[in-house]
């Protein structure tokens, strides 16, 4: 697949982040990771994601792009799909609402396209991350790069890159609704 020379990146996290980094800065793409995360809860594990993922982006050298962390819209965003499973309403809402931002993000700094790992973890479903994505591509007119980041050995390297850099892994997806039920086990 043919990447564009200049690639904004939508981020959770640096664990997930790592690799696809390493390996667009490898390829030459111009690529800056852009952390909109208003989901993560509470703000002290917002924090440190963000910084993490900052400490990413600088060692592997590709640029870093934040915005705003806006909870209450994010709230807003998924009221009344509280109880909804992980891969659920709310996953397609919470996906859908921050790749439209990140489109927006990239149409107003003429980035070629957008891509997102959002799907990077295997607690995610990529096919709804991506379903998300073609709905932001159609509301900003901004075209999104649909890559499998878990494969051709990408995965491998995340790993790898982890324990590298020694990355905070955290012990879930973000949202206070998520956390039920997982506090004894990592995401990665």
């Amino acid at each position: 697949m043919q990447l564009p020379a200049k690639l904004l990146v939508l981020s959770c996290c640096a664990p997930c982040s790592c690799a696809v980094m390493k390996k667009l800065a490898q390829d030459g793409v111009d690529v800056t990771v852009l952390f909109y995360n208003p989901n993560i809860y509470p703000s002290a594990e917002y924090e440190k994601r963000r910084d993490e993922q900052k400490r990413a982006c600088e060692t592997i050298g590709v640029k870093f792009a934040e915005l705003p962390y806006e909870p209450d819209v994010w709230n807003a965003c998924v009221k009344g799909l509280e109880n909804e499973p992980e891969r659920g309403k709310r996953c397609f809402a919470c996906f859908a609402m921050r790749l439209t931002r990140a489109a927006e993000y990239a149409k107003e700094h003429k980035f070629d396209a957008f891509a997102s790992v959002l799907g990077v973890s295997r607690y995610k479903d990529l096919n709804q991350v991506n379903d998300a994505a073609r709905l932001a591509w159609i509301r900003t007119g901004k075209p999104y790069v649909a890559v499998n980041w878990r494969k051709g050995g990408l995965e491998e390297l995340r790993r790898a890159l982890i324990e590298e850099l020694q990355l905070y892994k955290q012990e879930y997806c973000g949202c206070k609704y998520s956390m039920r039920g997982k506090s004894d086990q990592k995401v990665d």
